[in-house]
This record gives C-alpha cells, structure tokens and sequence, in this order.
C-alpha cells in the first residue's frame, strides 16, 4: 500500500504546486516533496523483493535506480528553486514548472518499479506529458519546436511500444495466458510464440530507444535536454534516459530465456554500435554546449548497450554505467546555470576563460569530463573496461576496436571543446558584466561527481549486490 500512498500524496503535491502562485507556499511544497520522496525510497530499501498494489515490486534494479533519482532529485530542485528564482518567473510559470518537475519524477519512480508491461508503458506516457511542459517553459519560437518534435517522436515511440505489447499478448495467448506481468512472461517464456515475439520485442525495443537515447529515435531528447532549463535537463540526460533502459531490460529478460535471444543481441548490437557513430560525428561538429552534452548521453547509452549484448561481466557493468553516468551527466547540466549566467551564451563559440570568472565550476566542468569520457579516476573507467573485457571475452574483436576509434575521436572532440571553455580568453567579452558566483552552489556537483567516483572504484558490498542480484534474472 505505501507505493499507493506514494502516488497519491506526489501527485497531490503536484497538483497543488500547479494551483499554488505563492512563492513560500511552493517551497513549502517542494520540501514537502524532498520528505516524500526520501521517505519512499528508505521504504523501498527495507521492502526489499516485496510487491506492492500487484503491479509494483521492490526488485534489485528498481531499488538501485530508485536511490540514484532520489539522490538526484534534491539538487534538481535546488538548481530549479535558483533557476526561477534568477529568471524572475511569474507566479504561474513557476507554478507550471514546479508541477510539471514533480509529476516527471513521480512517474520515473513508479516505472522503474512497475513489474508489468503496460504499467511500464503507462507511467512512460506520463513522463513525456510532463517532459513538454519543462520544454517549453520559455514560451518562445525555439521551445515550442522542441516541444512539438519531443511529443510527436514520443508519440510515436509509444505507439510503438503499444503495438509491441499487442504482439506479445498474442505470443502469450498461444500459451494460453493472458496475463502481461513479467513474472507470468517468464512463467510462459518456453511457450510464447516466437514470430510475435519477435515482433513484439522490435517494436517494444524501438519505441523504448526515444527515452533511453539510442537509434533510431534518439533525435527527440536532443532538442529536449537543449530547450529545456537546465536542472530538467539534467533530470532527461541521466534518469529519465534510465528509464528507456528499465524498458528494454525487464522484456530483455524474456528474450534471454527463449530461442531469440541471439537474434536480439544483434538488433541491440547494430542499435548501439550506430548510436556511438552518430554521437561521434556529431560530436565533432556540435557549437552548443548543452547538446554537446547531450549527444555524449547518446554515446553512453550505445556503450551500455554493448555490455549488455555481449553478456558475461558485460551485464554488470551496463547497470554500473547507467547509475555512474546518471550521476555524472546531472552533474554537468547543473553546472550549465553557472556557466549560462557568466557568458549568457549556449555556444561554445561565445564562452571561454572559465576557469579565471568561476573556478568552483570549473573544476567541475573539467571533473565532468574526465568523468564522462571515462578517464581515470572516474568511476566510468571501471564500467567501459568492464564493457570492453566482455566485448573481447565475446570474441568481438572487430567491433571493439571500432568502438574504441569512435571513443577516441569523441574523447578529442569534448575535450578541445571543453578546454577552450576553461582556458582560451573570449574576444570583446565585457568582463565587467560577468557576475560573481557563488562557489557553494558548485558543492552538490561534487557529491554527485565523487559519489561516481566511489562506486566506481571502491563500491559497497550492497551496492554490488544488488546489482548481482539484477543481472542474476539473465543467467538463471
């Protein structure tokens, strides 16, 4: 019942941040939210492997993901808290964006628990309802672009995953079983048909990609992450992206235990390996410095994905990458404000010399990318290697040093970019307008940068665990 209650107060909190237009009644909420939602997650984690309202259980993975967005969810609310503040919003912008923050969050939390298909598939709809409503939050010419372009793919994607979960009812009722639960699916598995399997599971594949930003319908969180204020825009590059992935892992656990699953494997394999050729190319290209970091989630995400196609240690560190890049990319998107406020500038182009107007930040921007582009000692280091180990213990030589001149170029890519932010001075720049900041508000990306880091490198028993106990659903 305590998922229930959940739900119910978010949402309830929710709807009064958008009826509230008093400035302490909405940080009274928005603390109200911060309780709420730490209160569930310490629930969840003494609620171990139990269900809740049936179609909610505390697993491994739902529990791993569900601290990572708790832990993210604080400083997201207190980036969002100095954004409004800063940009002067009206009583009803602020009340917009407030609702719009909580009931995104809401919706990530019930479906990364979510233990049935169509559950998972409703709560995702949920997110991208909520997600148009951050990205237009400027109300200007270039947002409302990027609002329609994320609805109309999402639309779509989530179509797609509808029409995957007709095709997979049809595989189950060869069974003869109608229930979409992934526990029944796993019950069934040697019974589901495979030609609507294998429909269901390109459909469902496809439509999760939107979320997860991989190929081929990364294009919708591009525009979305860069429109988007950047605390929401944190929130899309690192947990919402989490999602797409819980989507295709709880249906990838059927497949791996059917006559598909090599088949499959090679779909994710040529779905990721053109997701690292498209954020490479673009990465070469790209001026904007939010969808620099943007098309870096793009290549991450094509990375997770290898680890999990090639099985073996690969599957423990594909949940180890999600988590870690979670933490790291927030971190960037956060610092983003910082660095927007100094140069008023998106371009790479118009900023420069960072490190003399905010050296709090940009240590964090340089932190970042060391972190991102898995140098030692980020904690992406452990899980790429990890990744490339499987890669070659799969007898998948070719693809890996593919795969790693791909990474070389991007590593070259952002770094130039980067260090031209840091360090090369801006001409005609009027260093008298450049506001002081303040180097407290840089301190929530270095816990979030050094938490990376720890897990990476010295993780917690438990943390191990139950990222064990997630990958021990594929080998058992």
């Amino acid at each position: 019942m305590m998922i229930g209650i959940y739900l119910i107060c978010a949402y309830l909190i929710s709807a009064l941040l958008f009826l509230n237009r008093k400035a302490a009644g909405n940080n009274i909420l928005i603390v109200l939210f911060c309780i709420l939602q730490t209160v569930f997650t310490v629930y969840a984690c003494f609620s171990y492997r139990e269900t809740s309202l049936i179609y909610f259980t505390f697993d491994s993975l739902g529990l791993l993901l569900l601290i990572t967005l708790s832990i993210i969810t604080i400083p997201a609310l207190f980036h969002s808290y100095l954004y409004i503040v800063r940009h002067d919003e009206s009583p009803q912008s602020r009340a917009l964006y407030f609702a719009a923050i909580v009931f995104l969050i809401t919706s990530i939390t019930a479906a990364y628990l979510a233990n049935h298909i169509a559950v998972i598939w409703i709560f995702t709809e949920m997110t991208t309802l909520s997600a148009s409503v951050l990205i237009y939050h400027h109300r200007n010419k270039l947002a409302l672009e990027g609002t329609w372009k994320y609805v109309f793919i999402c639309a779509i994607s989530i179509t797609f995953v509808f029409i995957g979960i007709l095709f997979l009812s049809l595989s189950l009722q060869h069974a003869g079983s109608n229930d979409l639960s992934f526990a029944n699916l796993m019950i069934y598995k040697d019974q589901l048909n495979p030609f609507w399997l294998r429909l269901a599971f390109l459909f469902i594949f496809t439509g999760f990609t939107a979320k997860l930003g991989l190929v081929p319908m990364y294009t919708a969180g591009i525009d979305a992450k860069d429109k988007a204020p950047a605390p929401a825009g944190a929130l899309m590059a690192s947990v919402l992206m989490n999602l797409g992935f819980v989507g295709i892992f709880r249906f990838y656990v059927i497949i791996a235990h059917t006559s598909l699953f090599h088949w499959a494997n090679l779909i994710i394999f040529i779905a990721a390996f053109l997701s690292i050729f498209v954020a490479t190319v673009y990465m070469t290209r790209v001026t904007n410095i939010k969808r620099m970091f943007a098309y870096s989630g793009i290549e991450h995400m094509g990375i997770v994905m290898l680890g999990l196609a090639a099985g073996g240690i690969g599957y423990y560190a594909a949940i180890l990458h999600i988590i870690l890049h979670a933490f790291v990319k927030s971190s960037l998107f956060f610092q983003f404000n910082q660095l927007y406020r100094t140069f008023q500038s998106k371009s790479i182009q118009q900023v420069g010399n960072y490190f003399k107007y905010n050296p709090a930040g940009a240590i964090v921007l340089l932190l970042g990318f060391i972190s991102a582009t898995a140098m030692p000692p980020s904690g992406l280091f452990v899980s790429e290697f990890l990744i490339f180990r499987s890669l070659f213990e799969g007898s998948y030589i070719i693809l890996l040093v593919v795969v790693l001149l791909l990474l070389t170029i991007v590593i070259w890519a952002f770094g130039k970019n980067i260090l031209k932010i840091l360090f090369l001075p801006v001409t005609g720049l009027d260093e008298t307008k450049i506001p002081k900041i303040n180097p407290w508000e840089s301190v929530t990306q270095y816990i979030l940068l050094f938490t990376a880091i720890w897990l990476g490198l010295n993780p917690p028993d438990i943390f191990v665990r139950l990222i064990q106990d997630a990958v021990n659903v594929l080998t058992t």
